[in-house]
C-alpha cells in the first residue's frame, strides 16, 4: 500500500496494484481498475515514485524469503 494525501489534508493507503490511470489537472486524479476515482495532491510523478519504492520493498521481501 502507498500512502496519499486528499486535499483536505487527510491521508489515505492505495493498493497500487488496482491503479489504471493517473491523471494530473489542477490536482491528480487516480481511477482504478473498478472504476473508483480518488483526488490526491501529490504529483503523479511523486505516487510513481512511492509505487516503484512499493515494488522494491515488496521485491525484496520475497527475494529473502525464497
Amino acid at each position: 500500500m502507498i500512502q496519499l494525501t486528499r486535499i483536505d489534508g487527510t491521508e489515505f493507503y492505495l493498493n497500487p496494484d488496482l491503479i489504471e490511470v493517473l491523471e494530473n489537472s489542477h490536482d491528480t486524479h487516480i481511477t482504478l481498475t473498478n472504476g473508483h476515482r480518488y483526488v490526491c495532491a501529490e504529483t503523479p510523478d511523486v505516487i510513481v515514485e512511492r509505487i516503484a519504492a512499493y515494488r522494491r520493498q515488496t521485491m525484496g521481501a520475497i527475494r529473502r524469503s525464497a
